[in-house]
């Protein structure tokens, strides 16, 4: 509830503590006037899930190198570009350092702390955002979010005009601020409201995509949302499905109902009872929905991704003339691990796996290079929000002033990280859109806060 001279509750609310919203908190404290009330609403009773869990609970916090090409949705390239630019790898590496987290850069050029551990990363943001003066009320779910004028009450909604629709701002009543009311808590009302609410992956989380009403209701359009870097699901009874746990190097294609490659994902794999997961298969799975129109669909895995079906057939000859006794199993089994080499050969093509490579017949050995280099995945599905990593769609950035993250059709409101309608690779990609974005909308709603 508001005082009783009619002064707002808070001065900055921002709903969602992940971390687009603990960045925002942090920002946002550091950057505002003084005296300024900053609150930061989230309904988990404990805050930090999805940090918690990344990266195999060590935390992918970014990567080395990050590029537009990294990023998918309906956003621009130049506009993802710009926002990315406004806080570089080099800046954020620095950022963690400063609140005592030092990362370390593996193989793959995925940054982790050096502790190995997703709590730690998770402490220093939860310590910062105190260190702030941002209030953190955790198990305050947020019901909704709506605008008042000046004497408490809805003003009339806006109307979505084609110019509004276009990415134009829309005409508001002169309101100052918001009712944001609060299972099991009075109403709390805010001059400023920043929007960090997550997309629905990962539900168990409290990702609920509840943020997605609230950015409608105050004016805001969505695109169609799905999961994104989620394990995909192969039709029941393929023979990959028996090899669970066993990773393999792939090359995945897909190709379009012309037969078109539409797009290629390269990187590790992970058989399992159900399908695929790992990176590869991970990064696929959005351009999978994506490409809905272009069914019938295909998706292929080049498991030598070194070599094309040519080279392999040579391969093939030339070992057959070198070491003509050896088991065809015998040479599988220097590149693959033993029970998908011997899966391969008996229940996938019916050669007996102890055949020396001299007795390989033409058929068979074609048969076995495209196999091994186009191999079909049949996939009918995905596992659902309930596994994905992030959600694809969303609110258009294009509704929002990208230097600021405010939007354009609500006075007095920010949006920032998986909400909007942009993507990322995995590897840390997602984790350093939250933490550009958020930064973006505290800083510019402190400095609103300064000229009110």
């Amino acid at each position: 509830m508001s005082d009783a001279d009619g002064a707002p509750d808070c001065n900055l609310a921002i709903i969602g503590a992940g971390a687009a919203g603990l960045m925002a908190a942090i920002f946002a404290g550091r950057n505002a006037p003084p005296g300024t009330k900053i609150v930061l609403l989230d309904g988990a009773k404990k805050i930090g899930a999805k940090i918690l869990i990344a990266g195999g609970g060590r935390c992918n916090v970014t990567h080395d190198v990050v590029t537009t090409a990294d990023y998918f949705g309906g956003t621009s390239n130049n506009t993802v570009k710009k926002i990315l630019k406004s806080f570089s790898v080099k800046e954020t590496t620095a950022f963690f350092d400063e609140l005592g987290v030092e990362l370390k850069r593996e193989d793959t050029g995925k940054l982790f702390p050096t502790t190995d551990k997703a709590r730690t990363v998770l402490d220093a943001l939860l310590k910062a955002v105190r260190d702030a003066g941002v209030e953190l009320r955790n198990e305050s779910r947020v019901l909704k979010v709506q605008r008042i004028d000046r004497e408490g009450e809805a003003p009339a909604e806006p109307q979505m005009t084609e110019d509004a629709r276009l990415g134009g701002s829309l005409a508001l009543p002169d309101n100052t601020g918001f009712k944001i009311q609060i299972d099991h808590a009075p109403p709390l009302i805010a001059n400023t409201v920043i929007l960090a609410t997550g997309g629905k992956a990962l539900p168990s989380s409290g990702s609920d995509g509840v943020g997605y009403h609230f950015a409608k209701h105050l004016g805001h359009t969505l695109t169609d949302t799905w999961p994104a870097l989620v394990p995909l699901v192969m039709q029941d009874g393929n023979w990959l499905m028996t090899l669970s746990g066993i990773t393999l190097d792939a090359e995945l294609t897909l190709s379009g109902k012309t037969g078109k490659t539409v797009h290629k994902q390269a990187g590790p794999i992970l058989l399992t009872h159900f399908g695929i997961s790992g990176p590869a298969a991970m990064d696929m799975s959005r351009h999978l929905r994506d490409y809905a129109d272009q069914a019938p669909r295909k998706l292929t895995a080049n498991l030598c991704p070194d070599l094309t079906f040519e080279q392999l057939d040579q391969t093939f000859l030339d070992l057959a003339r070198q070491h003509p006794t050896r088991s065809i199993s015998g040479m599988l089994k220097r590149r693959f691990p033993e029970r998908f080499a011997e899966a391969l050969l008996d229940r996938h093509l019916g050669i007996d796996f102890d055949l020396p490579l001299a007795h390989l017949n033409k058929d068979d050995r074609k048969a076995l290079c495209h196999a091994l280099t186009a191999l079909h995945l049949p996939i009918v599905g995905d596992r659902g929000f309930t596994y994905a990593e992030v959600t694809a769609g969303g609110v258009p950035v294009n509704e929002l002033q990208t230097a600021t993250m405010a939007s354009k059709h609500c006075e007095g409101l920010y949006l920032c990280g998986e909400l909007l309608d942009v993507d990322g690779r995995i590897g840390g990609y997602n984790f350093q859109w939250a933490w550009c974005t958020g930064r973006l909308a505290g800083l510019a709603a402190a400095a609103s806060l300064d000229q009110s």
